[in-house]
């Protein structure tokens, strides 16, 4: 099955230094980890969860090869395969930084349990709220498909519905991605609620907007 977006080695430089990177972090890092690494942090960034180092350095390589895969893979399968010339620039951008971004992470988590002072609760809340800010930027160029975007019934069934629904969701994501990244200095409650409040909040609110402009569309026909 042919894939609908052109791959090339200028295209799949950037992802395969931070594939590589994660492996030379792995092997670097593991004979100097200690035996049981933190593998969580609370709002706090106080530790909360453990692992062994095996697991450490093993699961966020595969974790993020199996990402590019299945980025690499899913608009094959996708009944709007035809679409994806139209915004694979910014497909390859969003995969690409979303690779980065948990490339990152591994690092900080990897650094901080080798004895480095590494404000976790900053860098985690930081890092989140950036691929937030980023996938806003980027929505206003996506076009209808099934993986990836602001995908309701009514998104699905409308490409005039989507591209409305995702300008409202540029906005609402890089606003919740300010929030995101203020809120370590924040107190817990307010950082419970901007995580989770703000996600609820903002995936409702785009539900609901897109349910809205999908009838009005309806009852115009």
């Amino acid at each position: 099955m042919k894939n609908p977006i052109n791959y090339s080695f200028k295209t799949e430089v950037f992802p395969f230094l931070i594939l590589l990177s994660t492996v030379i972090l792995s092997f670097w890092a593991y004979p100097k980890l200690p035996d049981l690494v933190v593998s969580h942090w609370d709002f706090a960034g106080h530790a909360n969860g453990w692992s062994s180092r095996e697991f450490h350095v093993i699961f966020s390589p595969a974790l993020l090869f199996a990402m590019y895969t299945l980025f690499s893979i899913m608009p094959k399968f996708d009944p709007h395969a035809s679409r994806y010339q139209e915004f694979a620039s910014a497909y390859r951008s969003i995969r690409n930084f979303i690779l980065l971004i948990f490339f990152v992470i591994f690092a900080a988590a990897t650094f901080s349990n080798l004895g480095y002072a590494v404000n976790i609760g900053v860098t985690v809340a930081g890092l989140v709220g950036l691929l937030m800010i980023i996938l806003g930027c980027y929505f206003r160029k996506l076009k209808q498909n099934f993986f990836i975007g602001i995908r309701t019934p009514w998104t699905l069934s409308s490409e005039n519905v989507w591209n409305k629904t995702h300008r409202l969701g540029s906005y609402l994501f890089i606003i919740w991605g300010a929030c995101l990244m203020l809120s370590p200095w924040l107190t817990t409650r307010f950082a419970f609620i901007i995580l989770f409040g703000g996600l609820v909040s903002v995936l409702a609110c785009l539900m609901i907007y897109s349910y809205l402009l999908y009838k009005k569309e309806q009852e115009k026909k």
